[in-house]
């Protein structure tokens, strides 16, 4: 069976932790799409870890991780996060690459500063972790598959060719050192002596677990609303984030995705640029903010103050139908507990007309929020592990969400452990 773990919203909604505990009873944990420019954050027995390559799954010793091929794959990252997690104690984790990833090379990260440079005032709030530069190359048929490592006579007559097309780009829009075809070749033999050990014709390996029924998790980066073709165009992020190309970005059949499992947080938090209805700001978004996550709400790989909002129904809706799902996971419920009072946004003001469907991005521009204001609980409900143990507002709070966006909420996380969550 495969169950696919994607989130509702703009990202950093928990899915590291929900991928975390579902991990417990699989077999297979892929990540299928997205780099290394958004990390997920587990909090597990071996301590508290901020992954952004690896999936969510490697804590366990009878998973194995798959790199898939819709991963934009940062070798020396990778590399370094195995390591690192390795020398916190946790075993040495049973990893596969997909032969058809393809590799972020050391120039993409240096054009994703230089263009954000260029753009100033007009960026895109980039991590600059080098993935848009990363995606154009793939799909104007530039980019190096890692298959391709392997091959020497292909890899010199391509690194020439490369720098020949980069060094005009360089010297004349940039106004940058060039790059020189010697050195980006010997990067290319360090990185292939990396993940020489990890390749694997992945597609087949998934074809073959799903015949033996093996239990597969997919685990997506960011959120619908990031979505290059259905999210907040043209701030969004550059390959999908929906679990329909899960299918591709691991190479299964799109009919083996039974369960699609959408995580939500029982508050708005986005990291970047772009329309964002629910955002709240000063003392209101500070005090959230502060109490929010594990630690506070900020990003996971770049460390910047999460914009904050109040829970967005017409964004949730939309999000939840967009990934096909089948189940919610409700999370990081516990920190609205200070709240006397909770706003939800229930719909977009658009034109002075009410709707509750996501519109298109220059209708977004202009929405303002109708909100519902509910009682809070006001009180600490981590610890609880029954749904009906929950405070009565609390759980009239879930159903109102439940109600407002038409999908089922079956898990509920109410702290950062693994065994903070009440299933409904």
């Amino acid at each position: 069976m495969v169950k696919a773990v994607v989130g509702a919203n703009w990202g950093d909604e928990g899915k590291g932790k929900i991928t975390d505990m579902l991990a417990e009873n699989a077999d297979i944990i892929v990540r299928f799409q997205g780099g290394a420019n958004a990390g997920h954050t587990i909090v597990n027995n071996y301590g508290k870890f901020a992954l952004h390559t690896l999936p969510s799954g490697v804590f366990y010793d009878h998973t194995t991780s798959i790199i898939g091929n819709g991963v934009a794959l940062n070798i020396p990252v990778l590399f370094n996060e195995i390591k690192s997690i390795v020398d916190q104690g946790v075993p040495e984790p049973k990893i596969l690459v997909s032969n058809r990833a393809q590799i972020v090379m050391p120039y993409h990260i240096l054009f994703d500063q230089y263009e954000e440079e260029r753009l100033g005032k007009a960026s895109f709030g980039s991590t600059k972790s080098g993935i848009a530069p990363f995606y154009s190359d793939k799909y104007a048929k530039i980019g190096y598959q890692v298959s391709e490592l392997f091959d020497e006579e292909l890899l010199q007559e391509k690194v020439k060719r490369t720098c020949e097309t980069k060094n005009v780009l360089l010297e004349h829009l940039y106004h940058k050192p060039l790059l020189d075809p010697d050195e980006l070749l010997e990067a290319l033999h360090t990185y292939r002596d990396m993940v020489a050990p990890y390749v694997c014709d992945v597609s087949l390996y998934l074809w073959n677990a799903l015949k033996e029924g093996k239990e597969i998790l997919l685990e997506g980066q960011l959120g619908t609303l990031k979505d290059p073709d259905h999210g907040i165009y043209p701030m969004v992020t550059s390959s999908s984030t929906l679990a329909a190309y899960g299918a591709i970005g691991a190479g299964i059949p799109a009919s083996s995705i039974q369960q699609v499992i959408t995580v939500c947080k029982a508050y708005s938090s986005a990291v970047g640029a772009g329309a964002f209805v629910s955002e709240i700001f000063g003392d209101e978004a500070d005090e959230l903010r502060r109490r929010g996550g594990d630690g506070g709400e900020y990003g996971a790989t770049t460390g910047r103050p999460r914009r904050m909002g109040w829970f967005d129904c017409v964004a949730s809706k939309y999000g939840c139908r967009m990934q096909g799902t089948t189940d919610v996971a409700f999370t990081v419920l516990d920190v609205l507990g200070y709240l006397d009072e909770i706003p939800v946004c229930v719909g977009y003001e658009i034109n002075g007309e009410v709707t509750t469907e996501f519109p298109v991005t220059a209708l977004l521009e202009k929405a303002k929020p109708v909100y519902k204001v509910l009682p809070g609980w006001k009180t600490d409900i981590r610890g609880i592990k029954k749904y009906e143990d929950l405070p009565e507002n609390c759980r009239k709070y879930i159903e109102f969400i439940e109600q407002e966006i038409g999908f089922p909420i079956t898990m509920v996380s109410n702290g950062p452990g693994r065994d903070d969550i009440i299933y409904r």
